[in-house]
């Protein structure tokens, strides 16, 4: 029974490390989407070779790319502990 508490009490602070770096990386997503709504004058002229469609499209693109692995490498783990959490909590309540 040791055992079985040590594993929760590991799977939980992996599950508040894992929603805080979710949250951490989803306000990076929403900081580089203002620069990139800010600042796109500025980057086009730095980079002079592409088009200001070409330039949304890719940042676009990058963005829900991040999007995506934020939720793949952060939200789904930690909904999958949270769950599994519930259920070892649920299993040892019933007789």
């Amino acid at each position: 029974m040791h055992v079985s508490g040590d594993l929760e009490n590991v799977l939980d602070v992996t599950a508040k490390i894992l929603i805080r770096c979710f949250f951490m990386n989803l306000a990076l997503i929403l900081l580089w989407w203002c620069f990139s709504m800010v600042a796109e004058g500025e980057f086009l002229t730095l980079i002079s070779n592409i088009t200001a469609h070409e330039f949304a499209l890719g940042t676009y693109c990058a963005i829900a790319f991040a999007k995506v692995c934020n939720m793949m490498f952060f939200l789904f783990p930690y909904i999958a502990i949270r769950w599994l959490l519930k259920v070892r909590k649920s299993q040892r309540g019933s007789p």
